[in-house]
């Protein structure tokens, strides 16, 4: 009898998560303004996910050495960071402006289909009005997809899997 095939959240290109050069967006020598983008992710009892696959997707600068997407693992504390460049606006439905944000994919186990976020920037004047923003009512949970400045250059954006220690929000996730 054959041996059984080992289950794969992300089917056969688990291995990109050692290569630690695809979590940086810049490496074909793209230019723009270059950020960090980093954060911890928790589950719901706010212990650290070890095991997860963080992937962005960005439409953003447009550029021939720019990939647009990127992934890495979380460390043993759970944190991810990606090098990349800010992102612009985007054009949405109906002539309506995105804010500037990166596409969020989160892999890990017991995630049996990935779970789909976005990270937005803070200060953003077009996050008044980016219509998935104006789509979520609740003011906290709108606030679980905005990434803060930490230093310039640096943004942070924590990820909570499952509300639960001390009252603290889930991520907001997208039904796509």
């Amino acid at each position: 009898m054959a041996a059984a095939t080992a289950s794969q959240t992300i089917g056969p290109y688990w291995h990109l998560l050692e290569d630690k050069s695809w979590a940086d967006l810049t490496r074909f020598g793209a230019v723009g303004e270059r950020i960090v983008v980093e954060g911890r992710m928790r589950d719901g009892d706010d212990a650290p996910v070890t095991d997860a696959c963080v992937e962005i997707w960005q439409t953003s600068p447009e550029a021939e050495d720019f990939p647009g997407f990127g992934r890495c693992a979380t460390d043993a504390e759970g944190w991810f960071r990606f090098t990349t460049l800010k992102p612009g606006p985007v054009g949405g439905n109906g002539n309506a402006l995105q804010a500037p944000h990166l596409a969020l994919t989160i892999f890990a186990r017991g995630i049996m289909i990935g779970l789909r976020s976005r990270i937005y920037f803070a200060g953003e004047a077009l996050n008044a009005t980016d219509p998935l923003l104006c789509a979520i009512e609740d003011a906290e949970r709108r606030a679980s997809l905005i990434a803060e400045a930490t230093v310039p250059g640096v943004w942070r954006r924590d990820i909570r899997l499952q509300g639960g220690v001390a009252g603290a929000p889930e991520t907001v996730f997208l039904d796509l």
